[in-house]
This record gives C-alpha cells, structure tokens and sequence, in this order.
C-alpha cells in the first residue's frame, strides 16, 4: 500500500486523511503512510460532511482513504470544493468507475507492480528522524474549531517506549480495540504500543457491541474513557438490586471485604489471614462472576480522556479488574501521568511518566515539558504560542495539584470553571462525578457561570426510574412524559442530593433541569471520545436554564 500511494505521485510530507472505523484496514493504512514518510490525517468516522471538510481543506490533504459507502458517500459530497483533494482510496469495494476513486484491492496491485522501481523502499522509510512530522490529529473541539496537532515521529515514540516499560504486556496479552483510533490516546496504546509488544490486537464491532465483543475475543486488557466503566459498574449494582435478598447481602459482604482489601493492598500494609482467606472467598463466590462478563482474562484496565469516580475505581480494584488511570492530551501524545502496578493512588492519575515534567502554575495550571509535547497547531502560529512557551512548557488548560508523593490530581478544566456572580470558584466535574454515582443518574452538566447559583442538568437512568415510578402507578412507558411529572422531579432531585450533600453550600445545585434524552455523538452533545460538549448542551437547552434563573429562588443562594 506505502508503493502504491508513491505510484500516485504522493511524495514525502503530503497529507494523506484516514476516515475510518476501527479495522486491520485501518493500521495498514497508517503504516503505509508512516513508511512512505507521509503525514496521515485520521479523521473520527462518526463527523459530518461538513466538518470533514474543514479538517481536508485545513490540512491540504491530496488524498483521502475511506472505509465504506457512507464515507464514500460524505467525501463525494464536498469533493468538488477541495481542488487539492486527489484521490480517493476505497478500504470495501464500492465507487468502481467513480474518477478519481480506487479501492484498496487496486492500490494493492499497483504496489506490488511497482516495487522492482523501489529497491531503496526500506531505506528512505527508516531514514525518517524523529523531528519529522508523523501525524495531523484535529482536536475533538469541546469549545471552538479543532486544531491539527503535529506530532513527530519522536513525540509518538517517546510514549509508546515509556509506556512499554510501565507495564506489563507482550505477546500471550489480548487487548480489545473500540476508541476510535482517529485519537492519541487508543492510536498510541491500543495501536502502537500493543503492536510493539506483539500484543493480539482485536477490533471491536462497535461501541454498542463491547459487550459482547468482550465475551467473544476475551481480551486480558483495554484501554477505555470512563463512560464504559461507569455503564459496567451500573449494570453490576442493577442486578444487584433486582437479585433476592440473600444474594444482595452476599454482595455487600464481598464488596465490603474486597475493598478492604484494596485499601489495605494499595497503602501497603500488612494484610490479617482473616482478611486473605475472606477476599478469597469472596472472590470465588462474587468477584468471578464480574470478570466472567468482560471475558474472565482481564488482567487490567487502563482509563484515559476524563476523570473516573475514585468509588469505581476502588470497586474493580477489589474486583480483581484494576484501573489504572492516566492523564493526557493529545497535544502531549497523550501520556502525562499514570497509575502503574507498582504506583498506584485511587483519585489520582499518577505519577508523571519518566522523562516528562509537570509543574503547577501560580494559577492552578497544569503545565508540562517533555520530548512527547507537539511541535505545534498546524498553520496556527498564535494558537501554538498561545499553549507552548518559549521554555517549552506547554500549558495544558486543566487545573490540578501535585500531592506529597508525587502524584498527580486533576480538579477540572480550566475553561469549565464555574465563577458565580458572588465570586466563587466551583469545579463542575467532580461535582458531576458524585451525581453520577446515583442510580437514577445517566448524565449530568452543570451550568451557572457568571450566576448567582448553580444549576444541575440531570438525564435521568430510564430503567430504575421506570421501576420507581410504576410502583407508584405514574407513566412510565415515556421517559419525556415521565420527566415532566412533579413526583419524578421531586425524586430525582432528592436522590442526587443525596449524593452531594457533603459540598459546600455555595457548589450545591439550588435548582434541577431534568432531561428526556441522554448526550450523544450524533447529537452533538458528546466528542467521538465520550467527553460532554458543554457549551453545545447549555446553548441546546438555553430557553429552559433561563427559565429557571427566572424563577423566583428562595434559600441561600450561590455567591
């Protein structure tokens, strides 16, 4: 495949575009690109015509590789307005006879034919140095339009090296690819780092299907956001409640000695043979079961993208299914900080990865220098000297703390910070973190800068609600009919409480907006990496939240 793009006349450092599903199809097309010494531009599958466009159009990509008739389909549609858009190659056989179009198969054959005029083929790819421009990753845009970041080939290797020794995986390890490996974060773990290890790389179906996938392929680790733990989790405590009440409490029994356990394993103290013999009883009576349904190989997770509920992390700690979470961007390719085997502190992403510094700005900043930091924001030199300082720290936009061991906190974006009329300071996602440890929770964004209050969007779990509200004999066959009933409110909001009661009176939501439909990509709300576009889900529900702040509000208020 890297011939037959050079047989296309794409010579070095032109962009090549990767618009594709997870597939074998898809890391053949990356490697061709890379050793043709090509920078390649993934682009997430799941993004309209439009925004594919800009990212071709930003890019000067000269070529455009496309999995299926759907992304034939978006590429057909806006390739008369990029007149440097060459060719397009066809990963399943659709578009024969389409000028301009080939498939794969072609391409192939093209290759092949052509590689008697390639001798030094090998050579010209290993003479790529580690500051030449590997890749062009648009940012996912939670506020504004993406960004191409540019990584070397040195920026990606720093990370897959370091994080090849930080863990523990080779060629008996089976892990299951499902992020979208357009991302950093799966592209250097799931994709790299697994492939240099002789990790079995298996390709998820779909993000609905990781379920099933899991049983299928059994994969011994994963690297996920926290959406996927949070749903594992909601259907463990689910079937819990609907289990008799004998084995409700033999749950509670090994959860309870599990994460004793934890606790105890984790701060390194001496654990009692009473205890031992217990978590191992509790492991074969409950914990076995829970890793049956991920395949019953795991050996670890690892979680990236945005924070995790340090209560379900100590969970599948006790479980026998530890997460080790992480820190990143995909500016930093990703890797700033992680939890190890041999590091490991709940609530925390770790320690920083060996060779990279972080410090905390005078502002609360997170800011980091290293050899995996970008080079740049492609053809955005403001933007670039806006994040990167002339010392090389790059700022990374996220608020946190450094702890007495070392390890790294984060406490909220710096964007997202909530400032209220009065003045205060609030972080939203803990906040939403703790919400969401209720079961009649699915989402949660909170919303109330420059306010006098705060104020909670709620998208309630439908099924434990469903269950409550026809015990009571309210609708329950529609869940936007059910939002609207006063008793459903009410409960809702007494349960989330619940959750947050511990916060200080001033971070306390003081009103409830309870939403019919959960986020989504399609939608808009969600980033393809699961993260919650804000400022789209406060601007789609804009009527509403002022109609709240319109309403008189009785009670101590937010400033």
């Amino acid at each position: 495949m890297s011939l037959g793009l050079r047989e296309l006349g794409i010579r070095d450092g032109d962009r090549v575009a990767i618009l594709s599903e997870n597939r074998p199809e898809w890391a053949i097309a990356d490697y061709a690109c890379l050793t043709a010494r090509l920078t390649d531009v993934p682009i997430y599958p799941t993004l309209p015509a439009r925004q594919i466009e800009y990212i071709l159009r930003d890019s000067g990509a000269v070529a455009l590789v496309v999995s299926s008739a759907a992304q034939l389909e978006k590429a057909l549609a806006i390739r008369e307005r990029l007149p440097g858009l060459r060719h397009i190659v066809t990963l399943d056989p659709v578009g024969a006879g389409l000028d301009g179009v080939l498939g794969l198969e072609e391409l192939l054959r093209c290759g092949r034919a052509a590689a008697a005029h390639h001798p030094e083929w090998r050579t010209h790819a290993l003479a790529t140095s580690p500051a030449d421009l590997a890749t062009l990753i648009y940012t996912s845009g939670t506020t504004g339009e993406p960004k191409g970041v540019m990584l070397t080939h040195g920026n990606i290797a720093s990370n897959v090296t370091t994080c090849c020794r930080l863990f523990t995986f080779g060629d008996r390890d089976e892990c299951l690819s499902f992020l979208p490996l357009s991302h950093i974060f799966e592209r250097m773990f799931g994709h790299y780092s697994m492939f240099h290890a002789g990790v079995v790389i298996n390709y998820a179906g779909g993000i609905d299907t990781v379920a099933a996938d899991m049983q299928e392929c059994r994969p011994t680790l994963m690297a996920a956001v926290p959406r996927l733990y949070e749903k594992i989790y909601a259907r463990v405590l689910d079937s819990v409640r609907a289990s008799p009440a004998p084995r409700r409490r033999m749950f509670a029994w090994a959860r309870g000695v599990g994460e004793e356990w934890a606790d105890r394993t984790l701060a390194r103290v001496p654990i009692p043979p009473s205890l031992l013999l217990a978590r191992h009883l509790a492991d074969r009576l409950v914990f076995a079961r829970l890793r049956a349904r991920t395949g019953g190989r795991i050996r670890f997770f690892i979680s990236g993208g945005a924070p995790l509920s340090a209560e379900i992390a100590r969970f599948f700690y006790a479980a026998g299914m530890p997460i080790l979470e992480g820190y990143g961007l995909t500016e930093t390719s990703p890797v700033i900080a992680v939890n190890t085997h041999r590091h490991t502190k709940l609530g925390t992403v770790g320690l920083p990865i060996p060779g990279v510094e972080v410090r905390i700005a005078d502002d609360g900043e997170i800011v980091t220098r290293g050899p995996n930091v970008m080079h740049g924001y492609y053809g955005k030199p403001a933007a670039t000297a806006e994040a990167l300082d002339p010392d090389g720290w790059f700022h990374t936009g996220d608020i946190g703390l450094i702890d007495a061991e070392g390890y790294l906190r984060i406490t909220d974006r710096k964007k997202d910070l909530i400032v209220t009329a009065g003045g205060k300071n609030i972080a939203p996602q803990p906040i939403e973190n703790l919400a969401k440890g209720s079961k009649y929770v699915s989402n949660v964004v909170m919303v109330g800068d420059r306010r006098p209050f705060p104020i909670m969007l709620v998208v309630p779990n439908p099924e434990p609600l469903r269950v409550w509200a026809s015990r009571r004999g309210l609708p329950s066959d529609d869940l936007e009919r059910l939002v609207s009933v006063p008793d459903v409110h009410l409960k809702v909001e007494r349960e989330v409480r619940k959750m947050l009661r511990d916060l200080a009176q001033f971070e306390m939501p003081k009103k409830f907006l309870l939403l019919p439909r959960d986020f989504s990509v399609e939608g808009g709300e969600l980033t393809p990496t699961l993260k919650v576009r804000r400022r789209v889900v406060e601007e789609r529900h804009r009527a509403a939240i002022e109609a709240l702040y319109a309403e008189p509000h009785e009670g101590p208020g937010g400033s």
